[in-house]
Formats: C-alpha cells, structure tokens, sequence
C-alpha cells in the first residue's frame, strides 16, 4: 500500500488505482479526517466544498421525505468518493451523506481534485468511470429496495458494511438498519433475529460481529454481487 504524510495507509481503492504520478499530485491535498457515526458530511443543497475519499467505514446517501422518514439511496465505502458530482460542475449536495459505519477518509479539496482532472486525461476518464459506477449502484439499491426480501436486503447491507469496516466487528442498531432499507424497526429486528438464530451475526447492544460471511453471502440477493462485478470492471 501507499503510504502518506498522516502515516494512515491507503485503502481507497479509487486512490489505489492511480497512478504513482497523479497520487503524488495529489498527496499534499489529501488530509486525514475521523468520521463518527451519524455525522453529516454534507446536507441537501449545500455547497460542496471537499471530497471525502473513504478509507476505512460506511457512509450513506440519505434520502429525506417530507414526513421525516429517511431511507438509504446508495452508500460509499473504501472503493469511492463522497459528492463525484461536483467534479462535473454541480455544486450543491442532492442528498445527505451520512457516516453510518465510523472510520477515517482522506479529505481532499473539490479545487483541488478538479485541476487534477483538468490537466489529466487518465484521472478524469477513472472519475468518470467512478461516477458511472456510483450512478449504477443508486439504480441497484432502488430495484433491490423495491422488488427484494428484507432478509435479503440485510444480508446485502452487512457485506457492504463488512467490507469497508475493515473489521468483523462494528457498530450497528436496528433503528440506523431500519432506515437505511427503508423498513419498519419490528421487521428488521425479526430479520436480524433470523440472520443470528442461523449463525451468520451475533448482534450484542449496539454492535454486529459477522461470524459467517459465506452464509450471507448465499443469503444476499444478486445486489451484492452485481455492484461487486461492476467494482471489478471499474478498478481493471
């Protein structure tokens, strides 16, 4: 892995899959920030001033409806970027990003990250694809959310969580789950309960521990292994 002057190793994929060129370019830029759980990383129609690439955690895009009640459109994990529209001239949030699962991710300047791409060719044709995939993964949860079982769908939303937690163990309540599919608390807590009778997680006071990756895995619905296929043609 490439090191960097906050003595954090990069994860990124995004970042991981430039070039030692464009990532030393880069590299003065890039600031090291903690993300807690539940921070706001930009609201709906707010400037967008920095790019988040994500190192270690899970943060949500969030969909607010006028009643309150909130459900998860997409999510960013360690293979991506908070906001890639603002490199293409939209200045403002489309909607929340929340930190759903804590960790680090290397702030970056928008400015910064647009002048790069503005003299490099290779940069700018990698963020394209990147927000090709973005766009792609939103299309996927909307169907998954849509036309899948609940248990289903948990089973997808703790292997995207698993993989950028960078750890078995992390913190998690039914009611972030609830809203983050868009379902009622009694019927994730049933879900849930189901996933941990069948020795996949064990859920203690707050906190998941993934005990059986596999069986959620054959668990999951396609979802989950369509955004992985579509990661795949993204970083080869």
């Amino acid at each position: 892995m490439h090191d960097i002057h906050t003595h954090e190793p990069i994860a990124n994929r995004l970042l991981l899959s430039l070039s030692p060129e464009t990532l030393g370019r880069l590299r003065p830029n890039l600031e090291i920030e903690p993300l807690q759980r539940g921070q706001v990383i930009d609201r709906v129609d707010g400037k967008i001033e920095n790019l988040h690439f994500v190192n270690r955690g899970l943060v949500s895009l969030v969909k607010t409806m006028r009643d309150g009640r909130s459900v998860e459109i997409g999510a960013v994990g360690i293979e991506g970027v908070t906001d890639p529209s603002a490199l293409f001239g939209i200045e403002t949030a489309i909607v929340e990003t929340i930190v759903q699962v804590p960790g680090t991710a290397f702030r970056v300047p928008l400015e910064a990250v647009v002048r790069e791409m503005t003299g490099n060719p290779d940069f700018r044709c990698t963020m394209k694809k990147y927000v090709r995939f973005a766009i792609s993964e939103i299309a996927q949860t909307a169907a998954c959310n849509r036309l899948h079982a609940l248990e289903e769908r948990c089973c997808r939303w703790l292997l995207i969580a698993h993989d950028s937690a960078m750890s078995d163990t992390f913190p998690l309540t039914h009611e972030f789950l609830a809203m983050m599919l868009g379902a009622q608390r009694a019927g994730v807590s049933v879900a849930a309960g189901i996933l941990q009778k069948a020795g996949f997680i064990r859920y203690v006071r707050g906190s998941v521990t993934i005990t059986n990756r596999t069986g959620l895995e054959k668990g999951s619905c396609e979802c989950y292994a369509s955004v992985m296929a579509e990661l795949d043609r993204l970083f080869t």
